[in-house]
């Protein structure tokens, strides 16, 4: 399979106050869906093909996202596996008025792409060049190392409960 250059996606959106909470602070799982939309366009951008969420792994909310702010969702496959993955996606809100940027979400989503027929196929090598690339890679391979880790230990826990006598 060849190598290839993963590139950056980015998309921007403007928080309404329908995507916002009591508070004025935008809703995490609104958030969340506008950044996996942006993984899933870098995920099939890079594979060729379309790419389908796997899972969403450490996602940490730094700063809230007020109504009113513009947000740039920018996406980056970072990690990649024979059939799988790692994109992580970085959230910037812009406030309209002050245009001041803050870094307010990060997050790593599990892409698998997929042949014509839905089943998974290879994506290409990826190509890593700096050393922020490198250390990305890193840090991918360890979201996707304990994505594995707990899938494996939720499947055990519901064999031992499916196993379990009855009371």
């Amino acid at each position: 399979m060849e190598k290839k250059k993963a590139e950056v996606i980015q998309s921007w959106e403007i928080v309404f106050p329908n995507d916002a909470n009591q508070l004025g602070t935008m809703f995490g799982g609104r958030l969340m869906a506008i950044m996996d939309k942006t993984a899933a366009i870098a995920a099939s951008q890079y594979a060729g093909r379309p790419a389908v969420t796997a899972s969403t792994e450490a996602m940490d909310f730094i700063h809230p996202v007020k109504v009113g702010d513009r947000i740039l969702t920018q996406a980056r496959v970072v990690w990649v596996g024979r059939t799988s993955m790692v994109v992580k996606v970085d959230v910037i809100a812009e406030n309209p008025i002050t245009h001041k940027r803050v870094h307010t979400t990060t997050a790593y989503f599990n892409f698998v792409a997929l042949d014509r027929d839905g089943k998974p196929c290879e994506v290409p090598r990826l190509i890593l060049e700096t050393a922020e690339e490198h250390q990305e890679y890193q840090i991918a391979e360890i979201v996707k190392k304990k994505a594995i880790e707990r899938k494996r230990h939720i499947l055990e826990a519901k064999e031992q409960q499916n196993n379990a006598p009855e009371k």
